[in-house]
């Protein structure tokens, strides 16, 4: 069964309360941290497509899509996730003592939740393709061909940070060394989402 209309309807509607909650929701509902009711919310979505995806036969995975650009889009999308939310909470980490401050640590206990729902539904989709082939020659050159804009991609932002160097000290009393490690993070974030966006236009190309 391929994944219906509005299955896929309440799994975005889901996943958008819950990016509303992390990012602009108050505080606090009722009592509870809309933060990490938010991050619950996110990580349902992400087991309700790991289900979904779990009731599909391989033959119909197979012509969905091929393994490399199911992992591109799963890819894609909780990579979009963790860079809007990294960068709508970067603010917060710019006056912070870690390891002792709770809105630091939820951050990066929300970023390590969304890890492992990527990883596990990453596993779970290697698992149905398991004993097939999973890539050929076309595969291997759309992934070298990917990799080589998310690398372009990366080297961009780490020649624009280097770039502050040239910036008034004045004007860097934000760029604290924690600042400074985020942006790199969010650097590598950035390449990796513009590699697999790229792998999935060049799938999209060949299919058209």
């Amino acid at each position: 069964m391929l994944i219906s209309t509005w299955t896929r309807s309440a799994l975005i509607m889901v996943a958008g309360c819950a990016l509303w909650l992390l990012l602009a929701g108050p505080q606090e509902l009722f009592g509870w941290d809309t933060g990490q009711f938010g991050m619950v919310l996110l990580v349902a979505s992400a087991w309700g497509l790991l289900y979904v995806v779990s009731q599909m036969s391989g033959e119909e995975l197979q012509r969905s899509a091929s393994p490399a650009e199911w992992k591109a889009r799963i890819g894609a999308g909780f990579t979009v996730i963790a860079m809007v939310y990294f960068f709508a909470k970067m603010h917060v980490l710019k006056d912070v003592t870690l390891p002792h401050d709770p809105d630091a640590n939820a951050i990066g206990r929300n970023l390590v939740l969304l890890l492992i729902a990527w990883l596990v539904l990453s596993e779970v989709l290697a698992s149905r393709w398991k004993g097939a082939v999973e890539e050929d020659e076309r595969d291997r050159e759309i992934a070298v061909l990917a990799a080589s804009w998310g690398h372009r991609a990366l080297i961009f932002c780490i020649v624009g940070i280097a770039m502050l160097s040239f910036t008034p000290a004045d004007r860097l009393e934000w760029a604290t060394p924690l600042m400074i490690g985020n942006l790199l993070i969010f650097a590598l974030m950035w390449g990796w989402l513009c590699e697999y966006v790229a792998t999935l236009a060049y799938y999209r190309r060949d299919r058209q």
